[in-house]
């Protein structure tokens, strides 16, 4: 397969509000992958809120001047390690851990204190070719347009483990706090294991698609959902919505905040937001054996993806209308 010399790319030239430009676009050589590493073509790539973080500086600068961008469908150029050229494949968030460590010996390797991530410690998608480590390449499920695959790989693998840290109980309430692209997934998936969905997000537009998606209600941000929730899920970076959840909550119910970033959380009262064995939980990335769970269940249970294309020269606007709210699902950058 014929690859190019130069590429256009996307960077991070100096952290900052979306709306003063701290992205650069240029033309620069395609990346040498190292061994153990493929080149890929990029096909299309997502643009998550993690992207908004990294480019707005909400998260510390891992590499300077990185290429944004872990939600990439690809085309194997150079393969490695049972990857062919031709082959389709997804670069995630998860770049590389150690194995060696406690938390990879027991299967939490989303833990490893050493662990990297595309698009922060490394190149990402935001650009005509990428590298990854074949280790860390995911195979793809059919039935999916490139577009409609890019947000799975992020938005849908960590709504998936924000709903198992979440505990949904058979059959039981779950609320839905911030309706974006991971969030319009994770509906999905809960419905689909059984639960009755109730969503609280801003936006007109976000409301409609969650009733459209099958959710039982949809409500503001801040409204109380019709009934006592079994367990709930933060999506928006919100830390005023923390208590807010939290009085939502049922006996025994949990919360799980599945953000990487959140605003600072007001101070909870013990007898309003934790007595009765309501709890919080962190969500932090996720295992390759959860992706791959993941991607099998999106295999088998055909998700409605609500994406909006975005040519790549444009990555600046995409991440602009993200973080303006100014459209629901998912965007997705095209070459």
């Amino acid at each position: 397969m014929a690859v190019e010399q130069t590429m256009r790319a996307w960077r991070v030239a100096a952290p900052g509000p979306v709306d003063g430009g701290p992205m650069r676009s240029g033309i620069e050589p395609v990346p040498a992958p190292a061994e153990g590493e493929l080149l890929v073509r990029v096909l299309a790539c997502g643009v998550c809120r993690t992207d908004l973080h990294v480019v707005e500086g909400d998260l510390p600068v891992h590499r300077a001047g990185v290429v944004p961008g872990h939600e990439v469908v690809a085309e194997v150029v150079t393969g490695a390690d049972g990857f062919a050229p031709g082959d389709r494949v997804g670069i995630p968030w998860l770049r590389h851990t150690c194995g060696i460590c406690r938390y990879c010996r027991r299967g939490a390797e989303n833990l490893c204190p050493n662990s990297l991530y595309t698009g922060w410690d490394a190149d990402g998608g935001y650009a005509e070719y990428a590298t990854v480590p074949a280790d860390f390449a995911l195979r793809l499920p059919s039935g999916y347009s490139d577009e409609e695959l890019a947000p799975l790989l992020c938005a849908g693998i960590i709504g998936f483990h924000a709903l198992v840290r979440a505990e949904v109980p058979e059959g039981g309430v779950l609320g839905i706090y911030g309706f974006g692209g991971s969030a319009h997934l994770t509906a999905q998936v809960a419905a689909a294991r059984g639960a009755r969905v109730h969503v609280m997000t801003r936006g007109a537009a976000a409301r409609e698609l969650a009733l459209e998606l099958g959710a039982a209600s949809a409500r503001e941000a801040a409204d109380r959902p019709p009934e006592p929730l079994d367990a709930a899920i933060l999506f928006a970076p919100a830390g005023e919505l923390v208590p807010v959840a939290l009085e939502a909550l049922d006996a025994g119910g949990t919360l799980a905040l599945a953000g990487i970033h959140l605003t600072d959380t007001p101070p909870l009262n013990y007898q309003r937001h934790l007595f009765r064995e309501r709890q919080i939980r962190s969500v932090t990335s996720n295992t390759r054996a959860q992706a791959r769970e993941f991607l099998a269940f999106a295999e088998q249970h055909r998700l409605q993806v609500r994406t909006h294309r975005y040519h790549l020269d444009t990555a600046d606007r995409a991440l602009g209308d993200l973080a303006h709210g100014r459209f629901d699902g998912a965007a997705v950058l095209v070459p």
